[in-house]
């Protein structure tokens, strides 16, 4: 059951196995696509959850707009079509004869969303519009990994605009502390929150943020953007509307995106040589019962163990009964799907009324008294979610540097990698170089960084800000 590669030894390799074996995902008939099992599915249905109840409570709606875009929609943005034209699918042929127009699959609706902006909202009283879409889109990539980078991918794309661009960057920084709270509070996964540098930043927008997180390997996911966009979209698609003086106005936009990249970096985050390790707030199964017995005391075991599913009704559980399965292999198919506690009942649990509580995080026993089982769980499902929080915090703050010169930064790169804070001028020339000689890329200027007399890492020239830098997936 355990036939995975060893983490330390091979991550990628590791996390294959482990996304096959525990049943999150496969591998399509279609290149670079993936199908998601229900395990998997799962998942991104507590994302979905978690999220929605923040984006319906900020009083964005959710709806629907199509998978196919007419190409001349996204010339009308040039910036945004040269960065999306190598990912893009075009669809030439469909009815039994060529089109007239070709059809792009969506790989982000901005497009197709503010078009239709544009034919219904014509007044400052429409404004603000907060819109989002729960939906599919394709970007066809050369090199895939499942759920990290996948032609194909689930995710939720809000799409709002407002009068004035103080509303519209208030926007911008609610989802992205929406994103926030989802990754730490829901995934336990830590995260720096910053701005991308424009090289970086969404294709036809003003600014980017995100929030980087580090990996195992020391390299950086961007876990999420939020995209302040201006009104360069509205001005593409000549969108006004008549502000309270009757003059026109180009509406300021934002755009955001959380998709099911996300659930490669919870698998990354937290999980061990066994497999998974799911935090409890979004694991599918938080408790799984195994009963062990002989023929003699099955049925007194089994009964004992629904009495206990009852009794944890509040909490997802999963009772494992298969009889053609070992205690052992039990214990190994649990562990491999990262379920956060495993109970486990057998006859002296029964006697006793007792039982026994093993850590998927920690593998440690614990023996509790069935009376005090409800308030024990909650506990340990509770320091569970907090510890993985905090290791994976950890060990993103032990493998982030300073380098004060190039030369530090170069050897850090080649060894550990991780991120680095290092002062960089801004100047584009030499973030290309630092990224063609080192292959890190800026991941972002923190938000909270503060305004210092430094010099650039690279060219020595006044730089303002130390910048992070990783090598990224």
């Amino acid at each position: 059951m355990r036939d995975i590669t060893p983490k330390y030894k091979d991550v990628s390799k590791w996390y294959q196995d482990v996304v096959v074996k525990a049943e999150l995902a496969d591998y399509s008939p279609v290149k670079g696509s993936m199908v998601i099992r229900p395990y998997g599915f799962a998942l991104w249905e507590s994302i979905q959850k978690f999220m929605d109840n923040f984006i319906k409570k900020a009083g964005v709606k959710n709806a629907y707009f199509p998978l196919f875009i007419p190409e001349s929609y996204l010339h009308k943005e040039k910036e945004h079509v040269e960065g999306f034209s190598p990912q893009v699918a075009v669809v030439t042929f469909a009815g039994g004869e060529e089109l007239k127009e070709k059809l792009v699959v969506r790989p982000t609706s901005e497009t197709i969303m503010y078009e239709m902006y544009k034919q219904w909202f014509h007044s400052w009283r429409d404004l603000p519009v907060l819109i989002n879409q729960w939906n599919n889109v394709v970007r066809w990539e050369k090199r895939t990994y499942l759920f990290l980078r996948t032609s194909e991918f689930l995710w939720q794309e809000g799409h709002c605009a407002h009068a004035t661009h103080e509303d519209n960057w208030k926007t911008v920084l609610w989802a992205m502390n929406l994103y926030k709270k989802t990754y730490q509070n829901l995934m336990g996964v830590y995260g720096i929150v910053g701005k991308k540098s424009q090289s970086e930043k969404f294709a036809g927008g003003d600014n980017t943020l995100t929030y980087e997180i580090m990996m195992p390997d020391g390299k950086a996911l961007q876990g999420c953007t939020s995209h302040d966009l201006g009104q360069n979209f509205a001005k593409a698609f000549n969108w006004t509307v008549l502000d309270q003086g009757g003059a026109p106005l180009y509406p300021y936009q934002n755009s955001w995106g959380f998709s099911t990249r996300s659930i490669g970096a919870l698998i990354l985050a937290h999980g061990d040589d066994d497999g998974l390790i799911m935090p409890p707030e979004i694991a599918p199964v938080q408790v799984v019962i195994v009963p062990i017995y002989k023929t003699e005391n099955k049925d007194k075991v089994i009964e004992c163990s629904r009495k206990i599913v009852k009794k944890l009704g509040s909490f997802r559980i999963e009772l494992d009964l298969h009889d053609d399965e070992t205690a052992g292999f039990k214990y190994n198919k649990w562990e491999m799907k990262g379920v956060p506690v495993r109970i486990e009942i057998g006859e002296k649990e029964v006697n006793d009324q007792s039982l026994t509580l093993v850590r998927r995080d920690t593998k440690e026993k614990i023996k509790i008294k069935e009376s005090d089982l409800k308030s024990s769980l909650k506990k340990v499902l509770e320091e569970i979610q907090n510890n993985l929080f905090e290791k994976h915090k950890k060990t993103t703050e032990e493998n982030t540097h300073q380098a004060k010169t190039y030369d530090e930064f170069k050897k850090i790169m080649k060894s550990t990698k991780g991120f680095i804070y290092a002062f960089w001028c801004e100047n584009v020339d030499c973030e290309e170089k630092i990224k063609s000689e080192t292959k890190a890329t800026t991941r972002c200027l923190p938000l909270k960084a503060k305004k210092e007399n430094g010099k650039c890492i690279y060219c020595g020239r006044k730089a303002n800000y130390r910048w992070v830098f990783a090598q990224a997936y």
